[in-house]
């Protein structure tokens, strides 16, 4: 684990204006992965020990924290993040928490996999932020309960170590242990605030999953497939098309700036593993006056292999869901899609399985990040 950048210390009291003017961050270079700890995917805090000030569900809410200076409540400031209450000593004598003394919150990743990176932002958190932080993570089978996670049985593997942390700041952590993990327990040494959690990854699916379902959305970011690199991602990052789900706002897919020139746009893909596609979607939902006039898609097999198209360039409607079966099955493991001559699309789907070479190697994977 190497920290990117330190924050540390307090930020200076807020003074009006836009909370975020001061607000300390950098670029993180494993912000490109998808967030593991999504609520799309399903991630979810499902347990901490102290919530006093505020609700650990905040953590992993998709905007950006909040912050509104009159909000009080009955417990006192309303924050939008995850806040416990001051922690005391055991006495008169001793009044000041001891060196092991912390609070923790247990997330369930939305997609097991490999993690990155690790952002602990404490926005809006001046002089109530946790002194350090540390993240261990787990794997662990099924739908463990909070008793059970806490168990003595349960292995949990240090992501980032005990480190102190800035307020009012992105504090990031690049993790490099080659492991898969389903859970975390994120710790504030010895009390305070956090305002958002993001774990950067890439998804390790579990292969009998995969093949119990038969045919699945080979590209799908749930079952391993990733946005590898897009032409251009002015509005929307690229990885909102493989989200789960239909888009649901217009943000909530790709979207291009307008192009001045005779080019096009597109999005590269890995999918899960060598798959053979049979079916896809295109769908355009809540892109009105901005989706792709027309698009194709493509597929290769292996880094150095030939992309070949498997739809031919086709007009889209917009907020429509297109579907298309192809003639013959294609092989591969990468898929390109070319819009033209911009706009967007909200959601891409292959449909196909995996062949015995692409579980194969998915299996292998599995077995060599402990899953």
């Amino acid at each position: 684990m190497t920290a990117i950048q330190s924050f540390t210390g307090d930020a200076n009291p807020y003074g009006g204006g836009d909370p975020y003017a001061d607000h300390r961050t950098a670029d993180f270079p494993f912000t490109h992965h998808a967030n593991l700890a999504d609520r799309q995917l399903g991630a979810a805090v499902i347990a901490a020990n102290d919530e006093f000030f505020a609700q650990r569900e905040n953590l992993l809410l998709p905007h950006p924290a909040e912050f509104d200076p009159e909000h009080f409540g009955h417990k006192g400031k309303i924050m939008d993040g995850w806040e416990t209450r001051r922690r005391r000593g055991a006495s008169a004598d001793h009044p000041w928490p001891t060196a092991e003394d912390h609070d923790w919150a247990l997330v369930r990743l939305g997609a097991p996999g490999v993690i990155r990176g690790i952002v602990v932002d404490t926005a809006h958190f001046r002089g109530n932020y946790p002194q350090a932080v540390s993240v261990e993570g787990t794997s662990a089978p099924g739908s463990p309960s909070p008793e059970e996670l806490l168990g003595d049985d349960v292995k949990w593997t240090t992501l980032v170590p005990r480190t102190p942390v800035g307020g009012h700041a992105a504090n990031g952590f690049s993790v490099s242990v080659e492991q898969r993990f389903t859970h975390l327990r994120v710790n504030q040494h010895p009390d305070g605030g956090i305002a958002r959690l993001r774990v950067y990854g890439e998804v390790v699916p579990d292969p009998e999953w995969l093949a119990v379902l038969g045919a699945f959305d080979v590209v799908a970011l749930e079952n391993g497939g990733r946005a590898e690199d897009a032409s251009n991602l002015f509005y929307s990052p690229a990885s909102n098309t493989i989200q789960p789900g239909r888009s649901r706002k217009m943000d909530d897919g790709w979207e291009t700036r307008r192009r001045r020139d005779t080019g096009h746009d597109w999005i590269r893909y890995r999918l899960a593993a060598q798959a053979q596609i049979r079916a896809l979607e295109i769908d355009t939902a809540y892109l009105k006056g901005n989706s792709a006039g027309w698009a194709s898609v493509s597929v290769k097999d292996g880094e150095s292999g030939e992309w070949t198209e498997i739809l031919p360039r086709t007009r889209l409607q917009p907020d429509t869901n297109h579907r298309f079966v192809l003639p013959t099955p294609a092989v591969g493991t990468h898929a390109r899609v070319d819009i033209y001559p911009d706009g967007g699309i909200s959601r891409l789907r292959l449909f196909g399985s995996l062949t015995d070479a692409g579980t194969a190697e998915l299996t292998a994977r599995h077995q060599e990040l402990g899953g």
